[in-house]
Order: C-alpha cells, then sequence, then structure tokens
C-alpha cells in the first residue's frame, strides 16, 4: 500500500467516524493530482457536509456529478446541499434531471420525500416515503427524528 493510499484510507475512516478535522489532516498531504480523483472529492464532500458548509459542499458535489454523471452519490448529496441553502425547488429539478442510477437508490425517494413535505406537498411526499421505506426499513427509523417530516408526522406511523 502506498503512503497516499494509506491517507485515503485513513480519511475514510475518520469521515465514517465523524472526525473530519482529522479526516481532513490526512487529506492535507495527499498531492495536488489526488484531490481530481472521485474518491478524494467524495471526502472533501462529506467532510464539508458534516461541517455543515452548505454554499461549499455544493461546489463540491457539482465537481462529483462532472466526475461521475452516472453515479447517483454527487447528485443526492448536491440535491441535500441546495435543500439546506433553502432551495428546495432547485433540489428536486437536479434529482429530476440526474442519471438513471438515482431511481435505484432508497435514498432517492426519501430525500424527494422530505423536500415535498417541506414544500406542503403531503400525498405526493407520503408515496415516496412509503416506497423508500418498501426498499429499506431503516430508513423508518430514521423518519421519526426528521425535522424536515414533521408536518406529516400523524401521517407517517400508517406509512
Amino acid at each position: 500500500m502506498t503512503e497516499q493510499e494509506r491517507r485515503i484510507l485513513a480519511a475514510q475512516g475518520y469521515v465514517e467516524l465523524g472526525l473530519h478535522a482529522e479526516a481532513r489532516e490526512e487529506m492535507h498531504w495527499l498531492p495536488r493530482t489526488a484531490f481530481e480523483r472521485s474518491d478524494v472529492v467524495e471526502l472533501t464532500l462529506l467532510c464539508l457536509m458534516g461541517e455543515k458548509r452548505w454554499a461549499e459542499a455544493l461546489v463540491v458535489a457539482q465537481k462529483l456529478c462532472e466526475l461521475e454523471p452516472q453515479q447517483p452519490g454527487g447528485f443526492i448529496h448536491a440535491a441535500f446541499c441546495l435543500h439546506e441553502l433553502g432551495r428546495t425547488r432547485e433540489a428536486l429539478d437536479l434529482l429530476a434531471r440526474g442519471p438513471a442510477s438515482l431511481r435505484t437508490k432508497p435514498v432517492y425517494y426519501y430525500n424527494l420525500g422530505c423536500y415535498l413535505a417541506r414544500l406542503g406537498e403531503e400525498e405526493k411526499a407520503l408515496h415516496l416515503l412509503r416506497q423508500s421505506f418498501e426498499m429499506d426499513g431503516s430508513l423508518r427509523r430514521h423518519a421519526r427524528h426528521d425535522p424536515d417530516l414533521d408536518p406529516l408526522r400523524d401521517k407517517l406511523e400508517s406509512a
């Protein structure tokens, strides 16, 4: 294993533990060229999102979308950043234009449901949330505490 590979692996571990400063420290020592790799771009993005630096994270998420236009991750993260910036309609538009691979991810339907709930489109939101729960039951537990879903709290129990 090269030093670069070791640092990337260490940064990934730190991100998984929510230790963003430590992840950044590992990535600090990577050569500039490493920051063109999609895995390093994603690590940078996850650090920024973990630190709630939404505007900066959005720029990095857009770069990830460019690097991996057929992969869902960059689109899901970019839409989430837009939503956190109060640009929920743009988040919906981005996901609608994203790759077909998005539609295989339960979090895609979950996030759509959250965004629509925030916009007051409750019936559409509930339909998408049910779809996400069928694909991944663990999302139901997450939904119980998601502030985006407060308007649907009573209806979620039967979803």
